[in-house]
C-alpha cells in the first residue's frame, strides 16, 4: 500500500495529517529557532525525497537494517507503513529528542497526552469503573465463560481505541457522536485463552485508552486466573499518543489520585509490577516500520510463550495482518498464520486494512453508503487459537 494516489487515505495522511501534526507540535512547545528550522525542513522533505538519518544517529544502523531500499526514494513511493513510521522517527530528530541540549528526552507529544489524561474522557472512565465494580460477582471464576463485568471490560478496552490523538487531529471534534458498530466479535474465543500462565498485551494509545487496558490487565490477574501479563509499550514517543513506560506510570498516578476503585486497581497493579506478575516491555522493534511477520527472535519467543497475545489498535493490526489491500473476507486465521501463538486483535477501524469479515457484513456496510473503514465508527474483536 503506497501513498501516491491523490485523495486516498495514505495520501491524506502524508500530505495533510503529517504537515498538520508538525504545526501542532510547533504550537504546543516553545522550541528554539534551530528546532523550528528542522521542522520546516521536515515538512518540505515529505513532499519530496526521503533522506537517511544523520550519520551520528544512535540508531542509524538499526534503521538501515530495516530499510528495504526505500531511503532515497520519494516519500509517496514508499510503502505507507514504512513511510508513516519513519516520519515519526524523523520528527523526533527534528525536535532534538536524541541530541545533547535542552530538548533531549522531551516528548513532543506530552502536551497532548497530558491534556487528554487530565480531561473529561478519563474522568468518564474513572466514573464508569466505579459502576463496573458492581458487576464483579457476575464473572465466572477460573477461566470459565466471561461474565457481564468481563465483557464490559473488553468492550471498554476496545472502544477506548478511539482515543487516538493523531486520529482526532484529522477526524474533528464530532468523533464521539458518530454511529458505531462491532463488525466482528470473537470475544468468547479470546476469553477462553486468558486463564493460563501468561498473556501478552501490546498496547496502543496512552490516556483514556490505556486506563481501560490497565483495568483489563488487573481483571486478568485477579479474576481470570492469568499468572502473568506482559505489557508491551513503545520505547520512544511514537504516533503522537502511543503509550510508553512513562505514560503507564502517569496513568497509574492518575488512578491513584482518583481513589476508590481506581485507586485500588492502581495499587494492585503496582504490587503486580513489583512481583513480576505484570512485566513492562519496551522493545526497539515496537517502533519498527516492519510488520510483525519480520519480528526478531526475542519478541517472537515472548509471544510464543503466551497463551494469548492481545494486539490493541489500528497500527498493531496493520503490522499484524500486513498493511495490504486485503479482500475484507480473507480469514483472520489465514492472515495471522505466521504468528507464533494464539493472537487476538482489539481495534477500531481507522485505516483501509481489514480482514476476517463475512461477505454479508461487508455487503451491508457498503450498501449503507457511509464511510466505515477509516472513521473510527466501527470496531472488531478477532481471535485465532
Amino acid at each position: 500500500m503506497l501513498s501516491d494516489v491523490p485523495g486516498s487515505f495514505p495520501w491524506r495522511v502524508l500530505h495533510e495529517r503529517h504537515p498538520s501534526l508538525i504545526e501542532r507540535v510547533r504550537d504546543a512547545t516553545p522550541y528554539d529557532s534551530r528546532v523550528n528550522r528542522a521542522l520546516d525542513a521536515l515538512r518540505e522533505e515529505i513532499e519530496g525525497v526521503m533522506r537517511p538519518l544523520e550519520a551520528s544517529a544512535h540508531d542509524r544502523d538499526l534503521w538501515e537494517s530495516w530499510d528495504r531500499g526505500h531511503l532515497g526514494r520519494r516519500w509517496d513511493e514508499v510503502p505507507f507503513l514504512w513511510a508513516e513510521s519513519y516520519f515519526y522517527r524523523r520528527l523526533l530528530s527534528a525536535v532534538g529528542y536524541f541530541e545533547p541540549g535542552p530538548w533531549r528526552g522531551v516528548d513532543p507529544f506530552e502536551p497532548f497526552k497530558h491534556a487528554e489524561l487530565m480531561g473529561e474522557a478519563v474522568d468518564d472512565e474513572l466514573r464508569e469503573l466505579r459502576e463496573l465494580r458492581e458487576l464483579r460477582a457476575l464473572d465466572a471464576p477460573g477461566g470459565g465463560p466471561a461474565g457481564e463485568r468481563a465483557q464490559a471490560l473488553i468492550l471498554r478496552a476496545l472502544w477506548g481505541n478511539r482515543a487516538d490523538l493523531v486520529f482526532r487531529i484529522s477526524a474533528g471534534p464530532d468523533l464521539a457522536d458518530r454511529e458505531s458498530g462491532l463488525v466482528a466479535d470473537d470475544s468468547a474465543l479470546l476469553w477462553s485463552l486468558t486463564a493460563a500462565a501468561r498473556v501478552c498485551l501490546v498496547a496502543d494509545n496512552a490516556g483514556s485508552e490505556l486506563l481501560p487496558d490497565l483495568v483489563l490487565i488487573d481483571h486478568l490477574l485477579h479474576a481470570r486466573g492469568t499468572g502473568q501479563v506482559i505489557l508491551h509499550v513503545k520505547p520512544l514517543p511514537y504516533y503522537v499518543s502511543d503509550a510508553t513506560v512513562t505514560d503507564v506510570l502517569a496513568c497509574l498516578r492518575r488512578m491513584s489520585a482518583a481513589g476508590g476503585e481506581a485507586g485500588r486497581v492502581a495499587e494492585r497493579l503496582r504490587t503486580a509490577i513489583g512481583s513480576d506478575r505484570l512485566v513492562l516491555r519496551a522493545h526497539a522493534f515496537s517502533c519498527s516500520p516492519l510488520p510483525y511477520r519480520e519480528m526478531p527472535v526475542g519478541m517472537r519467543d515472548d509471544f510464543a510463550s503466551a497463551s494469548l497475545t492481545i494486539m490493541k489498535g489500528d497500527l498493531n493490526y496493520r503490522r499484524l495482518v500486513g498493511d495490504r489491500a486485503w479482500p475484507h473476507t480473507t480469514p483472520f486465521a489465514e492472515a495471522t498464520a505466521y504468528f507464533p501463538g494464539p493472537v487476538a486483535a482489539l481495534r477500531t477501524l481507522k485505516s483501509e486494512v481489514a480482514v476476517g469479515l463475512t461477505a454479508e457484513t461487508v455487503e451491508a456496510l457498503e450498501r449503507a453508503g457511509r464511510p466505515w473503514l477509516t472513521t473510527g465508527t466501527h470496531a472488531l474483536i478477532q481471535a485465532r487459537a
